[in-house]
């Protein structure tokens, strides 16, 4: 099954855009269409659960805390962490390469990390 991704308020939308741009068919939802701003991060982590959704975030300082406290009681689609520094045309790469390559039922409960 393939991999559908939501974006959190943090993540660079330019990192979106340029993912949907060169793929249109990955189902990539971004933070304004589900409105996360001001959400915990057990809240988001739990609306990427209810929608089945890879969360993609930037938060490298408390979403893996939070994560580990969200699997602890929930099941989760997974987690993937992009630094801020990786150039953006890195992280779409890398983004559209792990889209391409990985399954959804093997990203269950785990987060990753970008560059891949």
């Amino acid at each position: 099954m393939k991999l559908k991704f939501l974006a959190d308020a943090d993540l660079n939308a330019l990192i979106v855009d340029g993912v949907i741009r060169r793929r249109p068919a990955i189902d990539f939802r971004r933070h304004p269409d589900i409105d996360l701003e001001g959400k915990s991060d057990l809240q988001v982590l739990q609306l990427a659960a209810d929608m089945d959704r890879l969360l993609v975030s930037h938060d490298f300082r408390t979403m893996p805390a939070a994560f580990g406290e969200f699997i602890s009681e929930h099941t989760s689609p997974g987690v993937l962490l992009v630094p801020q520094h990786l150039a953006i045309g890195e992280a779409i790469d890398d983004l559209l390469l792990f889209w391409e390559l990985e399954n959804a039922a093997d990203w269950i409960s785990r987060i990753g990390f970008l560059p891949i």
